[in-house]
């Protein structure tokens, strides 16, 4: 199946030469074209360029794109859409005065995740998460990781990794798993967070790698919850069962997790919102992807992440949603990027950047898609009518993609 899109305003993150990321000063930089083409043949991106050159190309679909705009699908490299029930209730005791880490003291966070998502089962997991997966798609998204972390049982976790394979097999999107077993102790561990950690590495990831159920292996790197040993502990552990290392890092302190990521070659460190000197050095000439969630600082009113500095030192920089009930329940991208315009005061050609190529490589998938570049798949945004790519972050309250292609297939719900 052939699909050409022709006389599309313009064609934006064209990258003709395979890249793995930008950094830096590169981030401002959006290649493009004008008045372009771009043809889709069996799913992957075939062949674009200017109009002026789009002479006797046959396709099963033309679709005539006049004033509309043609960008990649946004990547999204964290989140936690595989959950139960909602934390609603958490929400109006913030407006009330509690903090995260109050709320979490109580019983609450994390750990009321867990014990709704114990209690539900697969079935109605799956059925409760594909609702989420259908929306993000349908705002934009091509790529999602999607982690474990609320079951905080053997059983539990299983049944989210399971999940999140049933997501991957129904769905075209490409969807990368991470194991986040290491995301709180469990109540009947609180006073044994190292058995809790062994129950982990030596009954948990046995069964993921058997059964293949995650590529990466996560931890909550933060004061109260795992330290800096108890990171390397679980890193150390998964590198042995094949799952590439990422870290919850710096989110509300920080205590030397970004350099325990750097030591064992994290694919990313994600939240950042405090950062240090000594952090920003770790990362440099490292290939280890800094992610900023800006909707989680959005709704939890905590500080941003550092954009400016993490670019201005020369270091790469992703963003994602971190999509999950308690600190971000949105799945939505273009709020992202939005965001990360007027709070982080990143422009639009590093927001966007950061969104598709950049998020690839946070997933790994940037061979893949991130870019419009021949043999990538053809998960693309096609926009409303719009004045400039600058319009997206600029309309924050209004989405401006009116459809969306993944595989070079129409999504709709």
């Amino acid at each position: 199946m052939r699909l050409l899109f022709k006389n599309i305003k313009e064609l934006i993150q064209v990258r003709p030469k395979p890249i793995s990321f930008v950094s830096g000063k590169q981030l401002k930089e959006l290649p493009s074209i004008k008045n372009a083409y771009l043809l889709v043949e069996n799913g992957l991106i075939a062949d674009f360029g200017t109009m002026a050159t789009c002479q006797n190309l046959s396709a099963d679909t033309v679709i005539d794109a006049t004033g509309k705009m043609i960008l990649p699908a946004w990547c999204d490299s964290h989140t936690h859409l595989v959950y139960a029930g909602n934390r609603e209730g958490e929400f109006v005791d913030r407006i009330n005065g509690l903090s995260y880490e109050e709320i979490a003291r109580r019983g609450g966070g994390i750990l009321n995740s867990a014990k709704k998502l114990q209690e539900t089962s697969e079935d109605e997991l799956y059925a409760q998460s594909k609702i989420r997966l259908e929306e993000i798609i349908q705002l934009g998204t091509g790529a999602v990781e999607i982690k474990s972390g609320y079951g905080l049982t053997v059983a539990a976790e299983l049944k989210m990794l399971r999940v999140i394979k049933r997501l991957r097999e129904n769905y075209p999107v490409e969807i990368k798993a991470t194991f986040l077993g290491a995301h709180a102790v469990p109540e009947i561990y609180k006073n044994n967070k190292s058995g809790y950690l062994q129950l982990l590495i030596e009954e948990l990831m046995p069964v993921i790698a058997q059964e293949k159920l995650a590529e990466f292996v996560d931890v909550f790197c933060e004061t109260g919850y795992f330290t800096v040993e108890d990171t390397e502990r679980i890193l150390q552990a998964g590198k042995q069962y094949g799952l590439t290392p990422k870290i919850h890092v710096n989110q509300f302190t920080a205590i030397g997790g970004v350099q325990i990521g750097v030591q064992y070659d994290a694919l990313s460190v994600d939240h950042l919102e405090v950062l240090r000197d000594e952090d920003v050095n770790a990362l440099k000439n490292t290939r280890t992807m800094p992610v900023a969630l800006p909707a989680c600082s959005y709704f939890l009113s905590i500080p941003y992440t550092p954009a400016r500095t993490i670019i201005d030192a020369g270091l790469p920089l992703a963003l994602a949603t971190d999509y999950n009930p308690g600190s971000t329940p949105s799945g939505n991208m273009n709020f992202v990027v939005a965001t990360a315009c007027i709070k982080m005061k990143m422009t639009p050609e590093e927001a966007i950047n950061a969104a598709t190529i950049n998020g690839a490589y946070a997933m790994g998938l940037e061979k893949k898609t991130g870019s419009i570049t021949i043999g990538k798949q053809a998960n693309l945004l096609l926009t409303k009518p719009i004045s400039s790519y600058g319009f997206i972050p600029y309309a924050f309250g209004a989405s401006q993609i009116e459809k969306v292609y993944i595989k070079g297939k129409l999504m709709t719900v």
